[in-house]
């Protein structure tokens, strides 16, 4: 494959992945809670799992976003009653992050929202195809991560 078939090939990779992003975000957007964002969700559904407090600058830094838009949508979520933010006891400089039961709940009702509409788009393309792809979209995102 010669260099220019291999930028058109990169071209329409990255087109086909910005607007599944966007056509994703949308639909499950929609799907949502009133009054929930997709950054609300994500944030809640990282927090969800045993043991997952975290800092706002771990959260920050797993998202890819700042430490100020991290902040922003944690003030959020705290008004909202679904996350709890309490002093790093080992550095009071810190804080930490933990999803209340309220905001459990808020995933779990956001989860059931979404998860009709994933799951009906992998019974459409086909267990074994998705899981064929995944491999390259871990790869692809593990080495975009490096830059």
């Amino acid at each position: 494959m010669d260099r220019n078939d291999t930028n058109a090939l990169a071209v329409s990779l990255f087109s086909e992945i910005l607007m599944t992003d966007q056509l994703a975000r949308n639909r499950m957007t929609k799907a949502l809670p009133k009054g929930m964002e997709l950054s609300h969700f994500s944030v809640l559904n990282h927090l969800a799992h045993p043991g997952a407090e975290r800092s706002p600058a771990q959260l920050a830094k797993a998202f890819h976003v700042t430490r100020g838009a991290m902040t922003n949508t944690l003030s959020k979520l705290e008004m909202a009653g679904y996350v709890h933010i309490r002093p790093d006891w080992d550095d009071a400089r810190r804080k930490m992050v933990a999803i209340s039961p309220a905001g459990r709940e808020a995933r779990d009702r956001a989860l059931s929202g979404i998860s009709p509409i994933i799951s009906e788009l992998v019974h459409e393309i086909g267990d074994a195809r998705v899981r064929a792809i995944l491999p390259v979209l871990r790869e692809l995102r593990g080495k975009l991560e490096q830059e």
